[in-house]
């Protein structure tokens, strides 16, 4: 039986740890990297069974992924944030996939639970993620926001969802959005965005999730979530706009 490796990196997840870690306690080895963390997620972490490192927390998320990646010794590879979680089915599913001669990789759906329930409209489902990997068969691309994994061979697909959690409470929603502004404002100031391109993409953002992708459908549950998305990227926007105004000019 092929061996597995569960690759996972960590900024503040004390809270959800036990349900991330405790879903991957079957795996052969768990590689977990600390990035920066100041609560209680050492401590948690070293609850498991779990290779640990720790190292500085990057806006270029794929860094510390690729270095997880880079320390796994199993024939394949699982990337799991500490927000997911790999149910009973999905479980089996792997064991069963990696069994099985054939592609190198694999996608799987992806199930988001925002405001008390599980959303299945609005981009939010099947929120397809390409996730498992032979070692060596992937690595992830230099990407300054949403990571991606290059895969070098067949990619087959899994039919059970990843269960994905994206906040434990209030002040942890707060903290994260505060992040994914900080790196979607940098991948701006990457690609040296236009003004109106970056004020636009806010509300195009919620016209596609919530009206094109059917968030409505969600309910008050899928219409705040849209609403949420696009603060952020209003956020991001203004804060880019504020930035490139204070950059000195050449003369």
């Amino acid at each position: 039986m092929p061996t597995i490796s569960i690759a996972m990196i960590a900024n503040n997840e004390e809270k959800n740890l036990a349900r991330s870690l405790g879903s991957a306690a079957w795996a052969d080895e768990i590689v977990f990297v600390d990035c920066g963390s100041h609560d209680g997620t050492e401590v948690e972490a070293r609850k498991y069974p779990v290779k640990y490192f720790a190292r500085p927390n990057s806006p270029a998320v794929y860094i510390n992924k690729q270095f997880a990646v880079d320390q796994a010794a199993c024939d394949w590879i699982l990337i799991l944030d500490a927000d997911e979680e790999i149910s009973p089915a999905l479980k089996e599913e792997i064991k069963r996939f990696i069994a099985a001669p054939g592609a190198v990789a694999a996608r799987m759906p992806r199930r988001n639970f925002y405001f008390g329930r599980w959303l299945r409209h609005g981009g939010k489902y099947p929120d397809t993620q390409l996730r498992l990997f032979k070692r060596g068969s992937a690595r992830f691309l230099p990407l300054p926001v949403h990571e991606r994994l290059a895969v070098d061979g067949p990619v087959g697909r899994l039919e059970e969802p990843l269960l994905h959690y994206p906040y434990s409470d209030e002040e942890d929603m707060r903290r994260k959005l505060a992040f994914y502004t900080e790196i979607l404002t940098r991948s701006y100031a990457l690609k040296d965005r236009g003004r109106l391109s970056v004020l636009l993409r806010p509300f195009t953002r919620f016209f596609s999730a919530y009206i094109l992708k059917l968030g409505f459908l969600d309910g008050t549950r899928g219409f705040k979530t849209a609403l949420m998305d696009f603060r952020t990227v209003l956020a991001s926007a203004l804060l880019y706009i504020r930035q490139k105004a204070e950059r000195p000019t050449d003369k």
